[in-house]
C-alpha cells in the first residue's frame, strides 16, 4: 500500500513539474540567463548622432562589460520618436530589445493624434537617464549677445529657430519663451542631430536643442550660447545665464532620456537590467562624459522611474494644450 501512494505521489509531482515548466516556457530559461542567449538591441527612437543616440552608445560597452553579453544600438528615427516606439511595443517581451527615447516618450500623446501608444501602460519603465538642461543659442552673425537683445530684435526682424522636432521640450521651451516674450518666430523643425548644424550653417539664425550637440559648436565659436532653460546655470557653461536670471518665471525645463521594456517583461529580468543600466551611469569614466555634454543622471529603480513618468506626462500634456502645438 505504502509503495502504491508513494508511486502515485511521485507521478503527481513529476505532472506538476512538467505543467510548472510548460508554463514558464522561455520566460523561464531567461529569467535565469538573461541576457546570455543572444545580443540585446537598444532601439533608439532617433538618428545618429542625435542626443538619444549619443546616451546610448555611451552606455552600450559598459553594459557588455558588466553583464558579459553583447549590446548593440540600432536608431529607428520618425515620427518624432513613435516609429522605434511602436515597434518595442511590438517586441517579444524577453529583455532582448529595450527602447531608448527622450522626454519626448511623455509628450507625444499628447502631441501627435495617433501617437501608437499609451506612455503610462504600454511599457515598463526601466530606468531614467541623464538629463540636460536645453539651451538656446544662435549664429554667429546674429546681432545680439544675450538673450534680452534677441527678444528685442526679434521684434524688428523676421526670425526662424531650430528645434530638434515637433513636440520635444527643445521645441515646447522656445514657445514658451515665445508666448512670455510676445515673439512671432517661425518654427523649423529638424531631426535632432541636424538641428545644431541648420544654424550653424546659417539655414536658421536661432536654435533651441538640448545641449549634447550645442556644447562643442560653442566651445568652437561656431555658435553662441544665450540662455540655459533650467532654474539654474549649468556648471558645463557657467557663463552662461539661466533663463530665469531674465525674469521668466516657472521655466525648469531638461531633455531627459529613458530606457523602456516591453509590457509583460519578467521582473527579474527588468531588476536585473535596472541594476545593470546603473551601474554603466555610475562608472567614473560614464560620469565624466555626460558631465562634458552638460549630463547629470543619478541612480534610480523601475519604481522610482514610474513615478516620475505619471509626473512627467501630465505636466507636458498642460504645455502642449497651452502652446497649441501639435503633429500629425
Amino acid at each position: 500500500m505504502f509503495n502504491f501512494i508513494q508511486r502515485i505521489s511521485n507521478r503527481r509531482m513529476y505532472t506538476l513539474i512538467s505543467l510548472l515548466l510548460a508554463c514558464m516556457g522561455t520566460n523561464g530559461w531567461a529569467q535565469t540567463d538573461w541576457p546570455k542567449a543572444k545580443p540585446v538591441t537598444l532601439l533608439v527612437a532617433f538618428a545618429a548622432g542625435s542626443s538619444t543616440d549619443i546616451v546610448a552608445r555611451n552606455l552600450t560597452q559598459k553594459l557588455g562589460e558588466i553583464t558579459g553579453s553583447n549590446f548593440i544600438v540600432e536608431n529607428k528615427g520618425g515620427a518624432g520618436g513613435n516609429i522605434a516606439t511602436g515597434m518595442v511595443k511590438r517586441a517579444a517581451p524577453d529583455g532582448y530589445t529595450v527602447l531608448v527615447h527622450s522626454v519626448a516618450f511623455a509628450v507625444n500623446p499628447s502631441l501627435y493624434s495617433e501617437a501608437g501608444y499609451d506612455a503610462l501602460k504600454d511599457f515598463i519603465p526601466l530606468a531614467l537617464g541623464p538629463k540636460t538642461p536645453n539651451i538656446f543659442t544662435v549664429n554667429p552673425n546674429v546681432p545680439v549677445k544675450n538673450l534680452p537683445e534677441l527678444v528685442e530684435l526679434a521684434k524688428k526682424s523676421q526670425f526662424n529657430y531650430a528645434s530638434s522636432g515637433i513636440g520635444t521640450t527643445t521645441h515646447l521651451s522656445m514657445e514658451r519663451l515665445k508666448t512670455a516674450a510676445k515673439l512671432d518666430i517661425v518654427h523649423v523643425p529638424y531631426q535632432p542631430a541636424a538641428a545644431i548644424n541648420a544654424v550653424v550653417a546659417g539655414h536658421t539664425q536661432i536654435a533651441s536643442t538640448s545641449m549634447p550637440p550645442a556644447v562643442p559648436m560653442i566651445k568652437a565659436g561656431k555658435l553662441r550660447a544665450l540662455a540655459v532653460t533650467s532654474a539654474l546655470r549649468s556648471p558645463l557653461l557657467p557663463d552662461v545665464p539661466s533663463i530665469t536670471e531674465y525674469g521668466y518665471k516657472e521655466f525648469d525645463d531638461y531633455t531627459w532620456f529613458g530606457f523602456f521594456l516591453p509590457v509583460g517583461t519578467p521582473q527579474a529580468i527588468v531588476d536585473k537590467f535596472n541594476a545593470a543600466i546603473n551601474q554603466a551611469m555610475e562608472s567614473s569614466d560614464t560620469v565624466e562624459r555626460f558631465a562634458q555634454l552638460g549630463m547629470v543622471s543619478s541612480k534610480n529603480s523601475s519604481a522610482e522611474f514610474g513615478a516620475f513618468l505619471r509626473a512627467e506626462v501630465p505636466k507636458w500634456a498642460a504645455v502642449v494644450k497651452s502652446s497649441g502645438a501639435k503633429a500629425e
